[in-house]
């Protein structure tokens, strides 16, 4: 399949009512749109094939058994960032990880099932993890945003 190509003024329609309702049936998004249902399920996968789109759920972190939210700001001493990063990222607790410019030199994203399991996580897991010089913990107190109707940002290629 061709990758190349441009998403256009049609794929940005299929999207943005996949984005509406993501259990939309084919039928019912070329219905909305005009179009016929091959048309919407080709260009689907067109897009999918290209890695221009990607139809996932997205579940709330409570509905996994996750009522902690965090981000922690670490900074890396006598290794390399991107090495310390990778390591803490295979950690089940942390579900993204970004190398930053700035004051500290990874943030992460992570969630706990309790407040319970800082202390572990920090002293045992992060702790173990060789490079890291400080650590930021801050805890969510309440999400004002938390939206997913844009392009996930993919893992790099290693």
């Amino acid at each position: 399949m061709k990758q190349g190509f441009e998403i256009d003024d049609i794929d940005r329609a299929i999207i943005s009512a996949l984005r509406q309702n993501g259990r939309a049936t084919n039928q019912q998004i070329a219905e909305g749109l005009n179009l016929t249902a091959a048309t919407v399920s080709s260009r689907i996968r067109r897009m999918e094939a290209a890695n221009k789109l990607r139809v996932v759920a997205v579940s709330d972190f409570r509905a996994h058994g996750h009522n902690v939210l965090l981000e922690v700001a670490i900074e890396v001493d006598n290794r390399a960032a991107t090495d310390v990063a990778e390591e803490l990222a295979e950690l089940p607790e942390v579900f993204a990880a970004h190398l930053t410019t700035g004051r500290y030199d990874i943030d992460l994203l992570v969630v706990l099932g309790s407040i319970d399991e800082l202390p572990d996580l920090l002293m045992n897991k992060f702790g173990r993890i060789r490079g890291i010089r400080s650590m930021i913990p801050a805890i969510t107190v309440d999400i004002v945003k938390y939206q997913f109707d844009v392009a996930p940002i993919e893992a790099r290629e290693v």
